[in-house]
């Protein structure tokens, strides 16, 4: 795959924003040039586009399916697995935003709930702490909640909701500490 300047400069800035996220440059690498290839694309041909080692191109395209952004696709007439990843950004995001939560908020959820549950016959933890404590477990628990909720709308609504911004506040009633 010959690439422009602009798309080597895409995959380099996706690598540059991956290593800030949490992902391997390689790893991120790789996605941003099957977002941008035409089709499927072979392990070999990755590599040699990227200039990678095929061993690593392996471990990375195994990482991205196990986050759910790359499958494999098979080509007609060729026996080798070919990889894609999906072209349309608000599903990448979701899938990312459900890995994430999967990964990252659903532990340390159950980790905080235990903290509440041991705080609860806790004489030694300052009142301060375990109100900071419960403070974090209701806030994670309020964002998974609303995040599950967009979830189940209708993309249409959700980029509906986005597109009003702030403006969606005038729908909501002042509160006092407002």
């Amino acid at each position: 795959m010959n690439l422009t300047p602009v798309m080597t400069r895409f995959i380099l800035h996706w690598g540059e924003m991956g290593s800030r996220w949490g992902v391997n440059r390689t790893v991120a690498q790789i996605h941003a040039l099957l977002y941008l290839a035409p089709g499927p694309l072979p392990a070999e041909e990755i590599a040699e586009t990227l200039n990678v080692a095929r061993s690593n191109v392996s471990t990375s395209l195994k990482d991205l399916q196990t986050w759910g952004l790359v499958n494999v696709a098979h080509v007609m007439s060729d026996r080798r697995d070919h990889f894609a990843t999906r072209s349309d950004p608000w599903d990448m995001l979701m899938t990312i935003m459900e890995q994430r939560k999967r990964r990252e908020i659903e532990p340390t959820l159950n980790f905080l709930r235990e903290c509440a549950r041991e705080l609860e016959s806790d004489r030694e933890t300052p009142k301060e702490a375990k109100a900071r404590i419960e403070n974090m477990l209701g806030f994670l628990t309020n964002i998974t909640t609303w995040f599950d909720q967009m979830l189940a709308l209708p993309r249409a609504t959700v980029m509906t909701l986005m597109k009003l911004g702030a403006k969606i506040a005038t729908f909501v009633p002042k509160t006092k500490d407002a």
